[in-house]
């Protein structure tokens, strides 16, 4: 059940620079080998899938599972379900659940479940802090024999500088990334949405883009002090990309990460449909077919941490990913449940689901728009996650783990709620026209997910 043969298809392996039409043989759980005209043992499956792209399983470093103690909004069944169905082999979950992953019997809690429920690998991030708390560091030795890949409090930033210096060096010690929720809390106070011209026309709280300025600034400081690697999370603002840009070409090992809903939406999508299509959205309504999808103002559905921002902002994260500022994809998936969104704008928690859009939103963005190649695209997704977190996934090597993805970048649909397999409906992103979508999910050599109408048995 864990050998197949993929045949005619479009292969891209960004880390060994492999671009072309071969055939992928899998044997075993592992690549076999990449060439044309393979042919496979006696019994394998094989699938003809001329004309799409076959790459390294897609990695999301940034993904909120929910479990333990949240599997109300997500469990690591549903979420790794979705992962599969959005192209994913591998999520990085993220400790801030309850209780909070701030130790080693909570790590193996996760691992247990996610060997039993998990339809894609599974990897674990440990919390900086005890309990999330940003007072007390978390056990960090333990953590990384545990097996975290990195740490962090995400959903929370660490205010006490001193605190995170030594959080870097203990992490620079054990050879871990340090992970960043960017929030300088005095900053930002009880904003709920980007502080400009919308947050006052609507009467919200603003947001300002130093809040999250100031804590990059900080961390890049701190990354040449320490030495530690320190990988700053979902990027919103320009100022936060000019600062990640100049520190990297001092050589600082400081990184980032941007989510698609950053680099698509603007702040003024909370105002209404029509005033984000009919401004901030022009050059994406001509993207949609039929009618454009349609949102209420004050919709929290498009309320996330950190806020969309100006169409400013928008630009120069797409900027960042075009000239490589910022190296990493992810979604940020964020799963809440319905009766917690449908609340006043000023109450609703922050976050979105993610995982079943961001690769036809990535393609959207950057390369059906020209900004960035294919082969850029999947390294963002691929390789370029695996080596900051020291992971041997992200590679179609001859031997590595048979994760691969196939997908096809033309493929039009409609992204609809009932099609979704996450416990969680809260997207802002339902009834949108894209253009790209997974066709098969492997991992280990077995396909996990595939939408039989694409993937031809040869």
């Amino acid at each position: 059940m864990n050998s197949l043969l993929l045949t005619g298809g479009r292969v891209i392996d960004p880390a060994n620079h492999f671009d072309s039409p071969a055939d992928v043989l899998i044997l075993g759980g592992k690549i076999s080998a990449i060439g044309k005209k393979l042919s496979a043992p006696g019994g394998i499956e094989t699938y003809s899938v001329k004309g799409i792209i076959v790459c390294p399983g897609l990695i999301d470093l940034h993904v909120h599972l929910r479990e333990p103690g949240q599997t109300a909004k997500e469990s690591l069944g549903s979420g790794t379900a979705a992962a599969a169905r959005g192209g994913f082999t591998s999520v990085v979950c993220m400790p801030n659940t309850s209780p909070a992953i701030d130790n080693a019997g909570t790590v193996a809690l996760i691992h247990e479940r996610a060997a039993e429920e998990g339809m894609v690998n599974v990897f674990v991030t440990g919390a900086i802090t005890k309990d999330i708390a940003g007072e007390e560091l978390s056990p960090i030795g333990s953590l990384k024999k545990a097996g975290v890949v990195a740490i962090t409090d995400d959903g929370h930033c660490i205010q006490n500088n001193e605190l995170m210096r030594r959080a870097c060096e203990y992490a620079k010690m054990f050879d871990l990334p340090v992970f960043d929720h960017c929030q300088d809390y005095s900053l930002v106070t009880d904003g709920v949405m980007h502080e400009g011209y919308w947050s006052t026309a609507l009467g919200l709280r603003g947001w300002p883009s130093a809040g999250e300025e100031m804590i990059v600034a900080r961390n890049i400081l701190l990354a040449e002090l320490t030495g530690a690697k320190i990988h700053c999370q979902h990027l919103s603002v320009a100022g936060s990309v000019a600062l990640l840009r100049a520190a990297k070409k001092r050589g600082v090992s400081i990184s980032g990460e941007a989510c698609p809903h950053h680099f698509t939406l603007t702040d003024a999508a909370i105002a209404g449909s029509e005033k984000f299509w009919g401004a901030d959205g022009k050059m994406l309504a001509s993207l949609q077919t039929g009618e454009l999808p349609s949102w209420s103002n004050y919709d929290t559905n498009f309320e996330m941490n950190p806020p969309l921002r100006s169409a400013n902002d928008r630009e120069a994260v797409l900027e960042g990913l075009t000239d490589g500022t910022i190296d990493i994809l992810c979604s940020d998936h964020a799963p809440h449940c319905d009766y917690e969104k449908e609340v006043e704008f000023d109450y609703a928690p922050f976050g979105i689901t993610g995982l079943e859009t961001e690769l036809a939103l990535s393609l959207m963005q950057l390369v059906h728009a020209k900004r960035i190649s294919l082969a850029d695209l999947i390294a963002k997704f691929t390789v370029n996650p695996a080596r900051l977190l020291n992971l041997k996934k992200g590679t179609l090597s001859v031997g590595a783990d048979a994760d691969v993805t196939v997908f096809d970048p033309d493929c039009e649909w409609i992204f609809r709620a009932e099609a979704s397999v996450s416990k969680s409906k809260n997207s802002p992103f339902f009834g949108w026209q894209f253009k790209g979508k997974a066709v098969a999910t492997i991992v280990g050599g077995k396909k996990v997910w595939s939408n039989d109408s694409e993937l031809v048995a040869a």
